[in-house]
């Protein structure tokens, strides 16, 4: 997998230049659309093409348990992990919803489920082609399973290293071939999702980490936890900065150290759509926490994020601010799954739309600005 960071590239300027030149030539004020024309702008020097596209997307949810919800830092019990993936599979949950609005795949990966997923809810994947919409009885878009689990759930980190070294780079490897995959089943663009119960407290150690900021400044309420229950979580990342002394210089050992299993996977799945040439949706903190990862690895990887939205969670604002990213808009949304990132799905389509789609000035026969 290392060897192959190589292959990111910086993003094409021509196709860049010729994107915006189009995009003067259109029946508008030159910059009219603002953020709009800067996304298609970005996405043809994302994909090499002068006129983008944004579909097929996918939404990939990672999933994890983390043995730190031991130190009650979560205000909803481990076992809502497994419970939560089946709502996925059964397309009940918000990220169905959404995906569905935005017309993106939704796949679930198991990189760190702590139980075994039923076997009767496991879809059979294939290898190529981008996969038709499968529906239940209910009429429901239904997810995608791939099983890779790298172990069931992480250790407690506030006692002992979350992983090892070598499970770290498992799960990474994880995502960079979820990555290739998506690829090759034509994939454009990809939205980040998570689940996994005390993903908070690891990603909030994480960022402490690697941005060097204090705990305080990116811990939050999570799932729900009053103010009692965020200081007992602040308290717990502390201790287990200073117990494991995480190397903010080596991103892989801060995963192994005080991370998760979904956060490696997301951050390697992040490297794999930059290799490829996929743009990626960034979600809330978790898999903020993880672009930034990904970033840590291989800087080259930032141009190809889009942050979906700003969390109401305090650590996602220094995340972003670290990653240099604006995000697209701002609805105090702190859910998690990929919420967020699906619905900036359609904005991204929308940009890649109206750079394919409108007419020039000369197309329309409408008069251009005079001098």
């Amino acid at each position: 997998m290392w060897k192959l960071l190589a292959t990111i590239r910086e993003l094409d300027r021509e196709a860049m230049r010729l994107a915006s030149e189009r995009h003067n030539r259109l029946t508008k004020p030159p910059g009219s659309l603002g953020r709009l024309e800067e996304i298609a702008i970005r996405l043809a020097g994302i994909q090499g093409q002068p006129i983008p596209a944004a579909a097929p997307a996918a939404v990939v949810v990672m999933a994890g348990d983390h043995g730190v919800t031991e130190e009650g830092v979560s205000a909803y019990p481990a076992e809502v992990t497994v419970q939560m993936v089946l709502n996925f599979l059964a397309g009940g949950a918000a990220i169905n919803a959404l995906a569905r609005n935005a017309n993106a795949d939704v796949h679930v990966v198991d990189v760190g489920v702590k139980a075994d997923i039923p076997a009767g809810q496991v879809t059979e994947a294939a290898t190529t082609g981008v996969q038709e919409k499968e529906a239940d009885s209910a009429g429901r878009s239904a997810s995608r399973l791939w099983v890779e689990k790298v172990r069931y759930g992480t250790a407690n980190l506030a006692k002992e290293p979350a992983m090892t070294r070598e499970e770290a780079e498992r799960a990474l490897s994880v995502g960079w071939e979820m990555g290739r995959r998506l690829h090759e089943q034509g994939y454009k663009i990809v939205a980040l999702g998570e689940m996994g119960i005390g993903n908070t407290t690891a990603s909030a150690a994480v960022a402490s980490v690697l941005t060097g900021r204090p705990v305080q400044e990116v811990a939050g309420a999570g799932t729900g936890l009053g103010a009692e229950g965020v200081n007992r979580k602040i308290e717990v990342i502390r201790q287990a900065i200073v117990l494991h002394s995480p190397d903010p210089s080596d991103p892989v050992d801060v995963l192994a150290k005080i991370g998760g299993l979904e956060i490696a996977g997301l951050a390697g799945l992040t490297l794999a759509c930059a290799a490829h040439r996929m743009a990626v949706v960034v979600d809330g903190f978790i898999t903020s926490a993880a672009a930034l990862v990904a970033a840590k690895i291989e800087p080259d990887v930032r141009p190809y994020l889009f942050a979906s939205h700003r969390s109401v969670e305090p650590g996602h604002r220094v995340v972003l601010e670290a990653l240099d990213l604006e995000p697209l808009f701002d609805f105090s949304m702190r859910l998690g799954e990929g919420s967020g990132a699906a619905l900036a799905l359609p904005m991204l389509q929308a940009a890649a739309r109206v750079l394919a789609e409108m007419a020039t000035f000369d197309e329309a026969g409408v008069s251009d600005a005079t001098a």
